[in-house]
């Protein structure tokens, strides 16, 4: 695989932008079908479980199809870069970490990123910056699939499939709310945003 791949192209393109992190997801997702021998899902047959809200997401998306709105991608906030895939039906799940950047091959590249992030770079090492975040990102692209990934069997209780509930108004604000999100302030439903917050 090389970074001409089209499937790594048209992730690029939903993304808007190249970076490590989404070049990480891509792997993962990559690694995730087939370690599980899956094709990309269409109706919730697969799961993921992603912990973190990183670029590297997009890629898990597309790749892999779970998405939120079908109700098969799940969003834990632990600012970890771990992803845990499964298949329904039997639950057959694997844990995934990615690598990252081989700092002994770009030993300036961590520093370089400190500074683009902070704002002061000069324009040869944004230069320099980018030309090396490119190398880096085509080897890791370019990895084997075992070199790129950490990947463990794993078991997880998979949430049930996404299901469509009534809706409600909210007597505040008039605007629609899932039943089970609606609150009741002063006997009435109100959405989460209109409800008073008990804060000490």
């Amino acid at each position: 695989m090389n970074t001409e791949h089209t499937i790594w192209k048209d992730v690029v393109k939903f993304h808007g932008h190249i970076c490590m992190g989404l070049a990480m997801g891509y792997r993962v997702a990559e690694a995730a079908l087939e370690y599980l021998g899956s094709d990309r899902d269409i109706d919730e047959e697969l799961v993921a479980l992603v912990e973190n809200d990183t670029c590297a997401v997009d890629a898990v998306q597309y790749v892999t199809g779970c998405t939120l709105g079908k109700g098969n991608l799940i969003f834990r906030d632990y600012g970890k870069p771990v992803y845990t895939f499964a298949l329904r039906p039997g639950g057959k799940a694997v844990r995934i970490v990615p690598g990252g950047v081989d700092e002994a091959r770009f030993p300036d590249l961590g520093e370089l990123h400190r500074k683009v992030l902070s704002g002061e770079t000069s324009e040869g090492e944004k230069e320099r910056f980018h030309k090396l975040m490119t190398e880096a990102i085509e080897e890791f692209i370019n990895l084997p699939l075992e070199e790129a990934v950490t990947v463990e069997k794993t078991t997880i209780l998979l949430p049930e499939k996404a299901r469509i509930f009534n809706s409600l108004t909210c007597s505040s604000c008039g605007e629609q709310v899932m039943e089970p999100r609606a609150r009741v302030k002063d006997g009435q439903p109100v959405c989460i945003p209109c409800a008073d917050h008990y804060e000490r």
